[in-house]
C-alpha cells in the first residue's frame, strides 16, 4: 500500500466570508516541492472570485487520468522496445449529471498522439495494445466512476 499526500491551503486574509464573495484561489503543495495555484472553475464561480489562470479540480482530474495513462504507455513502449519521441494528449472531461443525478465528471476522453522513432516501430495493433495495457493499469482511471475512452490520434 502507498500513500500520496497533497497539501491544499486557502487563507481568507481580510476578505469577507459570510457573503460568499470570497476568492477561491488557493495553493496545492506536493511532496517534491511543487506548488500549483488552484481555484474553482470560472464556469462554477465567476471571475474575479475564481482565478482563470489557476488549475481547477475538474481540470486536475482530467490531467491526472491523462498523465497516468501516458506514464504507463511510456513504460510499456520502452519495455517492448519502441522509442517514443513525443506524446501529446489533449484530454477532455465532460461534466454532467450521472446515473445517480449527481453532478460529476461523466466521461473522460484521452486523445494521445504519439510519435515514434528508431528501427523498431509499432504497427496499429501494437499501439492499440500499448493503450489497452496502459488503460487497464492506470490507477487513476481505475479510481473514478466515469468511463475513460482512449482515442489515439496521428502524431
Amino acid at each position: 500500500m502507498s500513500e500520496y499526500v497533497a497539501t491544499v491551503e486557502w487563507v481568507r486574509g481580510d476578505q469577507p466570508f459570510l457573503d460568499n464573495k470570497y476568492a477561491r484561489a488557493h495553493d496545492w503543495r506536493f511532496d517534491g516541492g511543487a506548488v500549483v495555484r488552484g481555484s474553482s472553475a470560472p464556469g462554477s464561480v465567476p471571475v474575479p472570485l475564481s482565478d482563470p489562470a489557476a488549475v481547477d479540480p475538474e481540470e486536475a482530474l482530467v490531467a491526472a487520468v491523462s498523465s497516468c495513462h501516458m506514464l504507463f504507455f511510456l513504460a510499456y513502449a520502452a519495455k517492448d522496445g519502441f522509442v517514443v519521441d513525443r506524446y501529446l494528449d489533449q484530454a477532455v472531461g465532460v461534466m454532467g449529471r450521472d446515473e445517480r443525478g449527481k453532478v460529476s465528471i461523466t466521461a473522460v476522453t484521452l486523445r494521445p498522439a504519439v510519435a515514434f522513432s528508431g528501427d523498431k516501430r509499432p504497427d496499429a495493433a501494437a499501439i492499440a495494445d500499448l493503450h489497452h495495457r496502459s488503460h487497464e493499469h492506470c490507477y487513476v482511471a481505475n479510481s473514478i466512476r466515469a468511463p475513460v475512452t482512449v482515442e489515439p490520434q496521428p502524431a
